[in-house]
């Protein structure tokens, strides 16, 4: 497919949007480049590949894994390294003003 003026202008259109004449030859040439890029993928051999609805289908169950006890740090090394702490736990900022 090419991608000439008049598509642009017709694209311009529909989108609503105003360029100057340097962002026309700037977005023509990007958009010719990509239709270019997606002509090479009709190069590709797909015959016998499943089609795919969904790009995450496999992200979407939770992947969860077992919690394992392991060593703690002692609270003094922890306590060390919070900027501020109170009754030796970590104090934070308030989030909700009353």
């Amino acid at each position: 497919m090419e991608f000439d003026r008049k598509s642009l202008e017709h694209l311009k259109k529909l989108c609503r949007i105003e360029c100057s004449e340097e962002e026309e030859a700037d977005i023509l040439t990007s958009l010719q480049k990509v239709l270019g890029h997606m002509g090479q993928l009709k190069e590709v051999n797909t015959e016998g590949v499943p089609s795919c609805n969904h790009v995450l289908r496999g992200m979407l169950r939770n992947q969860m894994r077992d919690d394992e006890v392991k060593n703690l740090l002692p609270r003094d090394k922890f306590l060390g390294n919070a900027p501020d702490q109170i009754g030796g736990m970590v104090r934070v900022p308030p989030v909700l003003k009353g």
